[in-house]
């Protein structure tokens, strides 16, 4: 049984190894959990609970929800991990960059990064600079790891969620995987098979359409548009982690950077 939904800005397909039409309810749930995570961490949403950590959180403390918390403590793991190549801080980037909603005064604000949050219990922040945080490129793979475990509480033994390219699979059957073509988006190579994995991949496929077009990619390190012509994958246990470590591995473009040994995951680079 597959299902298929518009959310988190792309199209997310839900596959279960069922036919019982009962277990359309493990789906929807699992559908509704991704909703929750858009909504809660959704830089377009003015009332998501990202928008107030980026108008408040230097101001005052915010307690967060213990997802919103998740992702956040990930982030900074990251961020440290990866000696600051990932910093979902550069959201102030983007918004210049006209790839995200001005829904704050850019002008007015010195931004810090993701190592200005601090946590004074498990779901209580505070930040120490204004923030401007994106979590575009964590959110979704978590939104992946929740829309799995909604389907396992469900009682779905074997499936998948793809999110756009953010794909989990889990149970006991296996996964065909196929990446785009770098020199030819519509062409897909066959990279193998995955099983109780996640996949997530970075490119500039689509978003390059022409010569003005601006890389969604920044380093924090510099503060410039990351511009690629590879396509950077990574398998990891978690989409969380894969999501987020396509980024390091497109700003360094080393498949060997010590953080993929630290969270288990495999960088696959295909040159264009």
């Amino acid at each position: 049984m597959t299902r298929c939904k518009p959310l988190l800005g792309t199209l997310v397909e839900i596959s279960i190894d069922s036919t019982n039409p009962s277990q359309q309810f493990a789906i929807d749930q699992a559908f509704s959990a991704i909703a929750k995570v858009q909504n809660l961490m959704g830089f377009h949403h003015p009332q998501s609970e990202l928008s107030k950590i980026n108008a408040c959180a230097h101001l005052q403390e915010i307690e967060v929800h213990p997802w919103t918390a998740q992702v956040l403590r990930a982030a900074i793991e990251l961020h440290s991990q990866s000696n600051g190549l990932f910093n979902c801080g550069i959201g102030y980037r983007l918004v210049q960059a006209g790839l995200l909603p001005k829904h704050v005064d850019l002008a007015q604000r010195d931004f810090g990064g993701i190592e200005n949050l601090q946590f004074l219990d498990s779901h209580l922040i505070i930040s120490s600079k204004p923030l401007c945080l994106d979590l575009g490129g964590i959110a979704k793979g978590f939104a992946v790891d929740i829309a799995v475990s909604t389907l396992q509480s469900n009682g779905i033994q074997s499936g998948c969620v793809n999110a756009g390219g953010d794909l989990r699979v889990f149970g006991e059957k296996s996964k065909t995987i196929q990446i785009r073509n770098p020199a030819s988006a519509w062409e897909l190579i066959d990279i193998g098979k995955l099983q109780n994995g996640s996949i997530a991949t970075s490119s500039l496929y689509f978003s390059k359409r022409d010569q003005n077009s601006i890389s969604y990619v920044v380093d924090p390190l510099n503060d410039k548009h990351v511009d690629f012509s590879c396509s950077y994958s990574i398998i990891a246990e978690q989409c969380i982690y894969a999501d987020a470590l396509t980024k390091v591995l497109a700003i360094s473009d080393r498949t060997d950077h010590p953080c993929f040994a630290y969270f288990s995951a495999q960088a696959i680079r295909i040159d264009r």
